[in-house]
């Protein structure tokens, strides 16, 4: 039964991925956590573990993303590459930051993020365009700031990088694409350093490596790779204000039930 939550979790996670760039980690995580929760998991480390899983199965939501993407031209590989420097500092730094914050009040602050991301998604809050692309030094401090933050509420940093993106005049279809290729280097950093960080926590459930729980991995990641694709080739035909709105619903749900 967990495993077929699994497999719908991650279809419903890779049409987000392509069709926002945000990786799915918003849905994600919830979802685990509640899986988790569920199936007894101790509370103190169910919601790192499912941080760290959803951090995994972004490296294979994001891969479909980014090659229909870049197949659309929609993808700037030179932000990606300095971006890529910070973010892979950013994203270690910040899963040893999730991993000295106990688990209850880690759900608290994924809530609150949640919120936020959800009154930014409901109302379609951006930042005006001002500049051009920014020079390479202050890519990579954006990279490490993203990385850092994906890490903590594990997502692949499309709610953060895509509005960065836009505020810094790239189109909005290249920030999706664009964002959803610097999603896999958080994903891969930050999976790896919460397997690492996790790896001798003694209240971890049967096949986890470190704080990565591989029945949800594989589960999310064998229906995620394929609706990725579907999604991204939808961000290129539709308009997606109403599923931003309806999206950002669901967030705040999330996010007040993870409050309360």
């Amino acid at each position: 039964m967990e495993f077929a939550l699994y497999l719908l979790l991650g279809g419903f996670a890779g049409v987000l991925a392509g069709l926002f760039g945000v990786g799915g980690g918003l849905i994600i995580v919830p979802v685990l956590v509640f899986s988790f929760t569920a199936q007894g998991f101790d509370p103190q480390i169910l919601t790192h573990l499912a941080v760290g899983t959803s951090l995994a199965t972004i490296v294979f939501t994001s891969m479909n993303s980014i090659l229909t993407h870049h197949r659309k031209g929609a993808v700037q590989w030179p932000v990606v590459l300095w971006m890529t420097l910070g973010i892979l500092f950013g994203a270690a730094l910040g899963s040893l930051t999730a991993a000295s914050i106990q688990g209850p009040l880690l759900q608290k602050i994924i809530g609150l993020f949640a919120i936020a991301m959800s009154v930014q998604m409901g109302f379609s809050l951006q930042p005006k365009a001002s500049a051009g692309v920014p020079g390479r030094p202050v890519l990579a401090v954006a990279g490490a700031v993203i990385g850092w933050a994906s890490a903590i509420f594990g997502i692949g940093g499309g709610s953060l990088t895509v509005p960065f993106l836009s505020w810094r005049s790239v189109p909005m279809q290249q920030a999706v694409g664009t964002s959803a290729a610097c999603g896999l280097p958080i994903a891969i950093a930050g999976a790896l350093s919460f397997a690492v960080v996790g790896w001798q926590d003694a209240h971890l459930p049967d096949w986890s490596v470190g704080y990565v729980y591989l029945p949800a991995l594989v589960g999310v990641a064998i229906t995620s790779m394929f609706f990725a694709r579907v999604g991204a080739n939808l961000a290129h035909r539709l308009s997606a204000s109403m599923l931003r709105r309806l999206f950002a619903l669901l967030l705040l749900g999330v996010g007040i039930n993870f409050l309360i």
